[in-house]
């Protein structure tokens, strides 16, 4: 199927590895110009060369989602460079710094330096960053946003206190901005994600072999989620194959969570 995305631009953050790249790469097989950021200067970089040798144009912009003027000057570098945005998919986002020694644990065990980090990526970032686009895509009277979600923040889930409560925070923002913009010709809208295959996940399973046995006892499905699982979804709300579709968040999760 034709998603009618040729020549499109897309930001998509938080696309220097994992799930981020591939819904770049998905974007680029589709036609679109894609814009690649992370705060990691040599993955983004990489991304783009690779979207480039699908045919399309890449800009690779290091920015961190949580400075509003970072994002802001990002978009500036896009409008001069495509002069328009069609797409923002807000992807960046993680229940903490991992690279700090980061690793999820109960609440009660958590402190507020863990809680700010998390809220300012998933929740804030996103803000920021559509706070950014929207008076352009107001302007032209279009555009489409697709916000990276968890079923964390619908179902909740142990040890993800502050991320669940910061993805709620942005499946509630989908619905408040879909019922606002909407008139313009935007659509807002969400992919939630559960157990998915992303480079860190893999290698832990692979230090734990009896690790993916648990997990699959909740998936009706069998199996867990690769990450193209999501960029198929995400590339579908990003086209115009989606225009009678606003303010839903969708579970792509292998049944893991069955939300009404």
């Amino acid at each position: 199927m034709d998603l009618g995305l040729k020549d499109k631009v897309a930001i998509i953050t938080g696309s220097g590895a994992g799930i981020g790249r591939v819904i770049v790469l998905t974007l680029a097989q589709e036609g679109a110009n894609v814009v690649v950021n992370d705060i990691f200067e040599d993955r983004i970089k990489k991304v783009a060369e690779e979207a480039k040798a699908l045919g399309v144009k890449s800009l690779a912009i290091k920015a961190d989602v949580t400075s509003s003027e970072e994002v802001n000057a990002m978009v500036k570098k896009v409008l001069n460079e495509f002069g328009k945005i069609d797409i923002l998919i807000n992807n960046a986002g993680r229940g903490g710094n991992w690279e700090a020694g980061y690793r999820p644990r109960p609440f009660v065990e958590s402190n507020k330096e863990e809680w700010d980090y998390t809220i300012n990526l998933c929740l804030y970032g996103v803000m920021n960053c559509t706070r950014a686009v929207l008076p352009y895509m107001v302007e032209r009277k279009y555009g489409k946003i697709v916000n990276m979600i968890s079923d964390a923040g619908r179902v909740g889930d142990p040890l993800f206190g502050a991320y669940g409560a910061a993805k709620a925070g942005v499946v509630n923002l989908i619905k408040t901005l879909a019922k606002e913009v909407g008139r313009y010709n935007i659509n807002v809208n969400g992919v939630s994600a559960a157990g998915t295959k992303t480079e860190r996940i893999s290698k832990q399973l692979a230090e734990d072999s009896e690790r993916e046995k648990k997990m699959l006892r909740v998936y009706p499905l069998g199996r867990l989620g690769e990450p193209q699982d999501l960029a198929n979804a995400v590339a579908f709300f990003a086209s115009d194959r989606a225009s009678w579709i606003t303010g839903q968040t969708l579970s792509v999760d292998g049944g893991y969570a069955m939300v009404s």
